[in-house]
């Protein structure tokens, strides 16, 4: 069998529903990835063995067969996962010990994907099939257990999950493929408390009653142009956990400097970026700086290389806004960065999904159409506003996602930032979707000014973005 890299996820910043995805519980634990063959291999993220540390998972190989499967090693105590404790078996050596442990708290692997049935790859299967091939393939035993999930319903699925304390929630694209290695926008984890793994680059030396300790760590992450500064993290150490990782800092110290940017005044102890650990943070500043971040623990199970700015730069909603914030800048603009459904009732709509029309004199006057979809505002440039009449046909122009907090925003966009000008809302309200796919939509809009049947298909021969916006007659069949 060949082995895997995990797929990853995104992190979205609130819950959201659709029909178009699952959700299931996201538990503080190891990623582990078996291989069920004539042997047995269960490996973390970097590939290291993990069977020998947790033997109660022996019994996979009277319950799946010949497979490959992805899943999470979580250690419970009073219904939550105990990371401290599951960290403790993984790291230790003493045969006595991990016996002796794996009766008194013994783990559990909790199943969420199949990538491969009796030889046979599944990854190109979408997440929904893989899903009907887990349930039938995998059996369920004392210490392995399959993820429960529901359908749809993501926001009511996260508050549950809340009140039993639990970290949070993975929401997933019931077509998404699995994607070896790849941090996708077709997963995402929704947490109660954000966090991100992060290199330690350096720490800076301590000072009163942290004197012959350290102050802080230097934080940092990658991207495509290298490793960049994102803060330092002060907080969330025992006297204890200090004296620990400043031992396992000596073999990584060096003498010249491992990060650009790091503008800290105190003197630093530079590492060589070998070791990652979790730090909890409450947001990212606009030059990308973690706010009031805490640290958790040392990700002795996690890459360097895995730690990507990806992490903050796309805490995001369900789609993504990433192309929005590129083309505004948070200091200059007044338009809305948050991806939280503003507070009250936009005109009367309820839980149905929002619609509004603005109504933007920016260099050109044109009409904003923008329908709530996947935790964001589907956006078109139509630059003669919305048909009137039955059969009236309008040029209309795919722009990027946009915020829900911006189906409330009206302003003035300074001169000589994108998009420069007066925004006034035109209409408001909220629309039934009727049928949604790449190349046709069709709803029922629920405005002030505008209702009725309208459908938006797309005009190949015009260009990649550009899209016919149609109003139907009220009895006349759809057009699909």
């Amino acid at each position: 069998m060949r082995l895997y890299e995990p797929m990853l996820a995104r992190t979205a910043d609130r819950p959201f529903s659709s029909k178009e995805w699952i959700f299931e519980l996201k538990w503080d634990g190891v990623r582990a990835i078996s291989y069920i063959d004539d042997g047995l291999s269960i490996r973390g993220r970097n590939n290291y063995e993990l069977l020998g540390n947790f033997p109660e998972f022996e019994e996979l190989r009277s319950l799946a067969g010949k497979a490959v499967l992805d899943g999470e090693i979580v250690v419970l105590k009073g219904g939550k996962a105990d990371f401290q404790a599951l960290m403790a078996r993984g790291r230790s050596t003493s045969a006595g010990y991990i016996e002796a442990m794996s009766k008194k708290d013994p783990a559990l692997y909790i199943v969420f994907d199949i990538l491969e049935e009796g030889g046979k790859p599944l990854l190109d299967r979408p997440l929904s099939e893989r899903k009907e091939i887990l349930k039938k393939r995998v059996r369920e035993g004392n210490n392995v257990l399959l993820s429960l999930y529901i359908e749809g319903d993501g926001e009511a699925y996260y508050s549950g999950a809340r009140r039993m304390g639990l970290e949070g929630i993975m929401a997933k694209r019931k077509d998404s493929v699995y994607e070896p290695g790849v941090r996708s926008g077709s997963w995402l984890k929704i947490k109660s408390i954000s966090t991100c793994d992060c290199i330690i680059f350096g720490y800076t030396e301590g000072e009163g009653k942290r004197e012959g300790g350290f102050g802080a760590l230097i934080l940092g992450l990658y991207d495509d142009g290298g490793a960049v500064f994102v803060g330092k993290v002060g907080t969330g150490f025992s006297n204890e956990c200090i004296k620990e990782l400043l031992e396992t800092f000596k073999p990584f110290v060096t003498e010249s400097s491992t990060l650009g940017g790091v503008d800290v005044p105190e003197q630093i102890i530079w590492l060589k970026p070998e070791l990652v650990c979790e730090v909890a943070y409450q947001s990212v500043t606009h030059d990308l700086r973690l706010r009031m971040p805490r640290f958790k623990v040392l990700r002795k199970d996690k890459k360097p290389s895995e730690c990507r700015m990806d992490q903050i730069v796309l805490v995001e909603a369900p789609a993504n806004l990433l192309e929005y914030r590129k083309k505004r800048k948070r200091e200059t603009t007044p338009e809305p960065f948050e991806e939280v459904k503003p507070e009250g009732d936009e005109g009367g709509r309820g839980t149905a999904p929002a619609y509004v029309v603005q109504e933007h004199h920016a260099r050109r006057l044109h009409y904003d159409l923008r329908l709530e979809r996947e935790g964001v505002l589907k956006s078109w440039a139509v630059p003669k506003g919305l048909p009137e009449k039955p059969g009236e046909k309008r040029l209309a122009v795919e722009t990027e996602d946009h915020p829900l907090a911006y189906g409330t925003f009206e302003g003035e966009i300074p001169k000589g930032e994108y998009g420069a000008g007066k925004v006034i809302i035109w209409d408001k309200g909220s629309y039934e979707p009727i049928h949604w796919d790449e190349n046709t939509i069709e709803v029922i809009i629920k405005g002030q000014k505008a209702s009725g049947r309208y459908i938006l298909t797309r005009f190949k021969k015009a260009g990649e973005r550009q899209w016919l916006l149609l109003k139907v007659r009220a009895k006349e069949q759809s057009l699909l």
